[in-house]
């Protein structure tokens, strides 16, 4: 009788552990079909991760951003920069993927170094924006590529905005170079190499 009991018992275990195993297997090729179904919704969350870590990262945080085509083969880029740090900081470069840098702006008549304008106090905001893409308080172009660099361009991308508007931009590795000015006077050359691409969805 005991015998038995234990069987039954050992028996109904079973049954349980693989039923449940079962409903897991569902539940997960559910998600699965989900996500293949609405592939919008994965690119989405890649949005809002990018978007998040880029307006957490410090010292330079990047509170707003924006894309827009341009050609081709180039995209016009928007960034609203702000000091997070608790120093003083001067960007001398922006940091592409491929090791491909950019130190110069296009100022509405021409390409300039960036480097003396980009000098940020704790909690001050700058710009990379060009008019009439986007109305900014400063004219600072700044174009991004998926082929090599030029003045005013950061190249590697993996993505670029497309003639309908559509699309995104997409670099990983991008970041920045930067002098930050400690209390003692001493000035020290740093990087900021985004963990996360940075993903911007393009508009018209």
């Amino acid at each position: 009788m005991g015998m038995r009991l234990l069987r039954a018992r050992a028996g109904q275990g079973a049954t349980e552990y693989l039923v449940l195993l079962a409903v897991v297997l569902i539940v997960a090729l559910v998600s699965v079909a989900l996500l293949g179904f609405f592939p919008g919704m994965a690119a989405d969350a890649q949005l809002t991760q990018s978007k998040t870590y880029w307006q957490s990262t410090t010292p330079i945080a990047i509170i707003e951003s924006g894309a827009v085509y341009q050609t081709d083969t180039y995209t016009v880029l928007y960034l609203r920069l702000r000091n997070a740090g608790s120093y003083p900081i001067r960007i001398s470069k922006i940091l592409g993927s491929g090791g491909y840098n950019n130190t110069y702006i296009y100022n509405g008549t021409g390409y300039a170094v960036f480097e003396p304008f980009f000098y940020l106090a704790p909690g001050e905001e700058k710009y990379f924006g060009h008019n009439p893409y986007f109305s900014v308080p400063v004219n600072y172009g700044l174009f991004a590529t998926k082929s090599s660099a030029s003045a005013g361009t950061i190249a590697g991308a993996d993505s670029i905005c497309e003639s309908s508007g559509r699309g995104t931009f997409s670099m990983i590795n991008f970041g920045f170079e930067y002098t930050q000015y400690m209390d003692n006077g001493q000035q020290i050359t740093k990087r900021e190499i985004g963990a996360k691409p940075l993903i911007i969805k393009c508009t018209g």
